[in-house]
């Protein structure tokens, strides 16, 4: 895919930086009053569109009821979902809101079934690339409703190591945009990605730094763990990718994001900047890996579909375990107990897309 961020056309392809694209980034990004990895110059978005469906079955304990919760994802600025299909041999069906964090679920329930529990869910999506790329250091209060994107979370903790390594990444920064752009810096030349992690990590902040590897959701959390403790709000966005036609159980991602006041949420990927550093080979001073850092602060790509942002969630209905990391892969209990989504063994699921 061509990352370029003032692309004037859309094209799928090995991504290619011709070097008069590349001049005129250089020269924008170092105009007066245009802060780093900001641009004036318009580029139109490009559109991706198709049905993404959920196929989940689970063979039930003998006797035991099953409860299974599903992410609904919902239309918003950059993504018109609709044509929602919903179908299965469940007892009983609904969706549901997390009153919190705003996360919404499709929640099924079997009553002692006797063979296997079968649940399809499919929706029309219609996703826009996010092109965030022409802000400015603002200055402004954080409102009110976005202040709880400044507390700690079971993981992500705020104070700590977490606080000091921030404080110590951000010295000398006094703005919002100044301190979430060191930080993005300071993990794409320190973190690297590990893909021997199960699934896309469980962010724990504290022992990652000490690793200093993980997958998207690890990097994610770091970012956003590091970003609150120094007072810029930021979140996770849990979703999944349409990187191709078919199968794309593998492409559940998670990116982050971050508030600027009078400007509004950026989005911000250093999980997908060392991605493509570990496929590719490139060293942090690529000229493509440059770009693709570049590309990443600000925008995100037209294949990502949004979830939510939530993290220690009670679902609705609530669970029988504690309080759930995160809600991005499908979760189910057999009578209570929870079933393992990674090894597929009871819990099974394939999700699948189709252009359109």
């Amino acid at each position: 895919m061509n990352f370029a961020v003032m692309r004037r056309t859309s094209k799928v392809a090995a991504l290619v930086f011709p070097a008069a694209m590349t001049a005129l980034l250089l020269f924008t990004s170092c105009q007066a009053g245009v802060p780093k990895y900001a641009s004036l110059e318009k580029a139109e978005p490009k559109i991706q569109s198709g049905e993404v469906s959920f196929d989940v079955s689970i063979t039930p304990d003998t006797g035991k009821d099953i409860k299974l919760w599903l992410p609904y994802p919902t239309s918003n600025e950059y993504q018109t979902i609709q044509e929602v299909n919903i179908s299965g041999n469940y007892d009983s069906a609904g969706v549901y809101r997390e009153p919190e964090s705003g996360t919404i679920m499709l929640y099924a329930e079997w009553t002692k079934p006797e063979g296997q529990a079968v649940l399809h869910y499919s929706f029309e999506i219609s996703r826009t690339e996010m092109l965030r790329k022409d802000f400015k250091d603002f200055m402004g209060e954080i409102p009110v409703e976005t202040r709880k994107y400044l507390e700690a979370t079971s993981l992500g903790p705020t104070i700590g190591d977490v606080e000091e390594t921030a404080e110590r990444i951000t010295k000398g920064k006094t703005t919002i945009l100044e301190k979430a752009t060191a930080i993005y810096d300071w993990i794409i030349e320190n973190f690297e990605r590990d893909p021997n992690i199960v699934g896309c990590g469980i962010g724990d902040v504290e022992s990652l730094l000490k690793t200093q590897a993980g997958k998207c959701t690890d990097i994610s959390s770091v970012f956003v763990a590091l970003s609150r403790s120094v007072g810029v709000p930021a979140r996770e966005i849990f979703g999944i990718r349409m990187p191709v036609e078919g199968d794309i159980t593998s492409a559940y991602h998670c990116r982050a994001e971050f508030y600027l006041p009078g400007y509004g949420w950026v989005p911000v990927d250093p999980s997908d900047v060392r991605k493509y550093m570990l496929n590719n080979g490139c060293t942090i001073d690529s000229p493509n890996a440059e770009e693709v850092r570049d590309y990443y602060f600000g925008n995100q790509t037209d294949t990502y579909i949004d979830f939510y942002s939530g993290r220690d969630l009670t679902l609705s209905p609530a669970q029988s375990s504690g309080p759930l990391n995160y809600l991005m892969y499908p979760y189910a209990e057999s009578g209570g107990k929870v079933l393992d989504w990674f090894a597929q063994e009871q819990l099974k699921y394939t999700v699948s897309y189709h252009a359109g």
